[in-house]
């Protein structure tokens, strides 16, 4: 593994909960922010940090990742967790962040809105089936 492990939401809200330097990445689309939701960490005195790691619409690799990323005030002492849709591109984000010097750059398995479903639908794992905090944009 090349970061520092997987989370699953409810232990990565642990974390965010409990350490005042953990930050939460929401590396999905600005489409994904705005229609699917987007974590909500306002009763813990946070905000998450909105950082494409594939643009929209084009789906290309946003290489301004780690700038926005460090732009946005990340510390290579600081406790990033990263979520996606379903924890794949989070992955690489935890990656890039890993390399570019974050000790503790973590994953959220199963993301926000989880895998497909035998029926090929999302919501059944994820941010928002555990009922953790979440608004519509």
């Amino acid at each position: 593994m090349t970061y520092a492990g997987d989370l699953t939401p409810t232990q990565a809200w642990e974390k965010l909960e409990q350490n005042p330097k953990a930050k939460l990445v929401d590396c999905r689309t600005r489409a994904e922010w705005s229609f699917v939701g987007v974590p909500d960490l306002e009763i813990l005195g946070k905000q998450p940090l909105f950082i494409e790691w594939n643009t929209f619409p084009t789906g290309t690799p946003n290489e301004g990742f780690i700038a926005e990323m460090r732009d946005a005030g990340v510390a290579d002492d600081d406790e990033v967790i990263f979520i996606c849709r379903s924890g794949h591109r989070s992955i690489g984000a935890a990656e890039a962040a890993t390399a570019d010097g974050v000790a503790k750059a973590y994953n959220i398995v199963d993301g926000f809105e989880g895998p497909l479903d035998e029926f090929d639908h999302r919501g059944s794992k994820g941010w928002r089936a555990l009922d953790l905090p979440w608004r519509q944009s």
